[in-house]
């Protein structure tokens, strides 16, 4: 079994790198804010002092980071990741983060002889846990091939797009279907509730229809049971929103129902609930509607 660079153990990347644990690989890190969980450190989690030093040391290093700019420090940074890079050496970042910016990550890299590969994912914190998640990959067919059986310990659905970028953008994509998703079965079940009816058996009743979804299920669920513990951020939504957004503008093109939904996930932050799942974007229509789902 390989040696793995792991950097990024938190809500998502500590039962990912639990998952390469237990299939024998053995894990090193670097560079942390929060301290690794003791689970990690019990299956024998390691620590070298710099990101340089983890990436002169093995030849895979893995991302899963919160932004773009974590990401860049992380890599060129002092004594980044980029400085202990070389031929044969293989990057693979699974944050979601800017997909310009990932081309750019990638020509610097690709410099140093090493290989890039931005692979981020969706499927939240349950799909980490339960190694299920739908993994997005840019890179070549051979780093592909390479990282494909760590991928398949960390997933299921695991598609190489393009090149280096196209697995960001695919995430973006993917985005803003969960964002306008989310805030559609907000908006229905707000709906229904200020009706009159009970929005559980709404629920219940539209899961067996053409309206059924992941997200009404799951979601539809936590809004009714005002369960918002983050499994995925309101700010981290946020963040993607505006990638999505910004993009847009790159390209000439308007998103008329991404912004506005990201507008909906801005009430929030400015009631101070960006610390929520992003399930909790009904909260903003609650307001709006001076009606809470119950």
């Amino acid at each position: 079994m390989a040696s793995i660079g792991f950097i990024g153990l938190g809500i998502m990347g500590t039962p990912m790198a639990r998952h390469l644990q237990d299939a024998g690989h053995r894990i090193i890190t670097s560079k942390f804010i929060i301290p690794p969980r003791q689970e990690l450190v019990d299956h024998g989690l390691e620590l070298v002092e710099t990101p340089k030093a983890l990436a002169e040391a093995l030849d895979t290093i893995i991302l899963m980071l919160p932004d773009t700019p974590e990401v860049e420090d992380v890599l060129f940074g002092e004594n980044g990741v980029y400085y202990g890079l070389g031929e044969g050496k293989l990057v693979i970042d699974m944050s979601s983060i800017s997909p310009i910016d990932t081309k750019e990550f990638a020509r610097k890299v690709r410099e140093t002889g090493a290989d890039y590969i931005d692979a981020p994912v969706s499927g939240g914190e349950v799909g980490a846990k339960n190694a299920s998640l739908s993994i997005m990959a840019g890179g070549t067919p051979e780093s592909f091939e390479r990282a494909l059986p760590l991928f398949k310990l960390m997933g299921k659905n695991i598609t190489l797009v393009g090149d280096c970028g196209d697995g960001q953008v695919t995430k973006v994509a993917n985005q803003i279907i969960v964002a306008l998703t989310i805030e559609a079965v907000s908006e229905a079940l707000v709906f229904a509730s200020k009706a009159g009816a009970d929005p559980a058996r709404v629920r219940e009743a539209l899961m067996g229809g053409f309206a059924s979804s992941r997200i009404l299920e799951v979601h539809g669920e936590r809004m009714i049971k005002r369960t918002f513990e983050p499994g995925f951020r309101i700010s981290l939504h946020q963040k993607d929103l505006n990638l999505a957004l910004q993009g847009a503008k790159s390209l000439g093109i308007s998103l008329p129902n991404t912004a506005a939904t990201q507008e909906l996930f801005n009430i929030c932050a400015a009631n101070g609930d960006s610390g929520l799942d992003h399930s909790g974007l009904v909260r903003a229509l609650e307001r709006m509607a001076n009606h809470p789902v119950a």
